[in-house]
This record gives structure tokens, C-alpha cells and sequence, in this order.
């Protein structure tokens, strides 16, 4: 059985104009029922529940400093985002659990054993452990930059095969993915340097962006972590990146 950690960033699950994309969650949904269906133990890393609650409040008070908004839209969001993740892995009788993470809790310690223990005991009881960041009380000096190293390094805590960062682009190209004459880079070996290709901007809905996929992969591939940059949006990724990988659009950090 192959252990496989899914990242699905904010902008995988977000229309244009920011609110939750349900259709294309919905999507995914499907996808990761079908892994598991053929042998695979999932782990789910998902954003988007700070999009999420923003869409819900239309009386906010403006006034809040950008702390004090992350904070309530995360603790509105993510209690709409399980709910919703809830019913749809229900329709396939999949159990789904939630677990709230901060980044002191990956120190060596008693905390990061809990961590571990409660993750495998999940997955040995056949439920679905969806991870995510906890806003509410991560701020500042104490928050990942982004669920990109969040899912790192649950990849690396749960000794995962596979680590899938899904966003709305294929993957790292030699240029600007709009460029016509940019190609998507397919494979990239380990210790192979592609800085000169990462963009440094930010994504629109979420914290990363490819220069954080990028300094992800590179170091979950030296763990010996397989990992793969696709795009989200594209239908039936997840199983054609499995059944078809040489026809799906994807970016792949081989490891040794």
C-alpha cells in the first residue's frame, strides 16, 4: 500500500472571485476516494479555510489588523470547509477526522509524537486524517510559511511515498506559464538547481506560491519523498497523474 499526501492550495479550491469552488472540491473528493480504492493511504493537506470564512462574513469590521482577520475567517472557514469535506467523503462511507496543527508541534518532543501517533491510528482505522494549519492561534513568528511546508512535513513525519502540491498550474516551467514559447520542466533529478526558473510571486488566494513548491520539493526529495507539482483544476488529475503519468502535465522531483 502506498502512502500518498495530497496539498490542495487555496487557489486549486477557489473561483476567480475568491469564494470556494464546491464543483471542483467535489472533484477532488472523487479522486482521492478512487487512491484509496486502489490501495492507497491518503493524508489530506487543504487550504482554503480562510477564503472560506471570508466569503461568509459581509459585515466585517475593516478595521481588524490582518492578524485579527486571519484569525476569525480561519475559525469561521474551517469549520465550513471540514463540514463540507465531511459530507462529500460520506457519500463514499469514507470517516474523515480533522487535525489542527501548529509548527512547535514538529519539534522533537512529546508533541510531535501525539502528532504521529494520532495520524496512524487513523489511518490504521481507515479515516481519513485532513490536516491544516490552526489559524486561529498560529500568527506571526509562529505559522508555517505555507501549507506547502505544512504538507512537507507531515510527508516527511508519516514517511509518506509521495507527496502531490497541487495548484491551478501544471507545474515549473522555464519561463512564464502563459509564454507560448516556456516548456514545463517533467523531471527533475536530485540536486538538479532550478532557481533561475522560479517566479517569486505570491499566489492570489493563498500564502505560497511556486517559489515555495519549490523549496518543498527539493527538500522532501532529499528526504527520499517522491513529489509531484500538478494542477489542481485539471480534471481527473489525481488518477490520470496515476494511470496515465507520462500524457498528465506535471512537474516530478524523482528521488534517488
Amino acid at each position: 500500500m502506498k502512502r500518498i499526501v495530497v496539498k490542495i492550495g487555496s487557489n486549486a479550491l477557489t473561483r476567480p472571485d475568491g469564494r470556494l469552488d464546491v464543483t471542483r472540491m467535489s472533484a477532488l473528493v472523487d479522486q482521492i476516494a478512487w487512491l484509496r480504492q486502489h490501495g492507497c493511504e491518503v493524508i489530506l493537506v487543504s487550504s482554503g479555510a480562510v477564503a472560506c470564512g471570508r466569503r461568509e462574513l459581509d459585515n466585517v469590521d475593516h478595521e481588524l489588523d490582518s492578524v485579527e482577520q486571519r484569525q476569525l475567517f480561519s475559525a469561521l472557514g474551517q469549520a465550513k470547509l471540514i463540514g463540507l469535506y465531511y459530507d462529500l467523503f460520506r457519500e463514499y462511507h469514507i470517516h474523515v477526522g480533522q487535525v489542527l496543527t501548529m509548527k512547535e508541534n514538529f519539534e522533537p518532543g512529546e508533541q510531535y509524537r501525539n502528532q504521529r501517533a494520532c495520524m496512524t491510528v487513523m489511518l490504521e482505522n481507515n479515516v481519513l486524517p485532513i490536516v491544516n494549519e490552526n489559524d486561529t492561534v498560529s500568527v506571526t513568528e509562529l505559522m508555517f510559511t505555507d501549507n506547502d511546508e505544512l504538507s512537507g512535513l507531515i510527508a516527511q513525519m508519516m514517511k509518506a511515498d509521495t507527496l502531490v502540491l497541487l495548484s491551478n498550474i501544471d507545474g515549473i516551467y522555464t519561463g512564464n506559464p502563459s509564454d507560448p514559447q516556456s516548456r514545463l520542466i517533467k523531471e527533475v533529478a536530485p540536486n538538479t538547481d532550478l532557481t533561475e526558473y522560479i517566479q517569486t510571486e505570491k499566489s492570489s488566494a493563498g500564502r505560497g506560491g511556486m517559489q515555495s513548491k519549490y523549496a518543498t520539493a527539493t527538500k522532501i526529495q532529499q528526504a527520499g519523498i517522491r513529489v509531484v507539482i500538478a494542477n489542481g483544476k485539471r480534471e481527473n488529475v489525481l488518477v490520470d497523474l496515476m494511470e496515465h503519468p507520462e500524457t498528465t502535465p506535471h512537474t516530478l522531483f524523482k528521488c534517488s
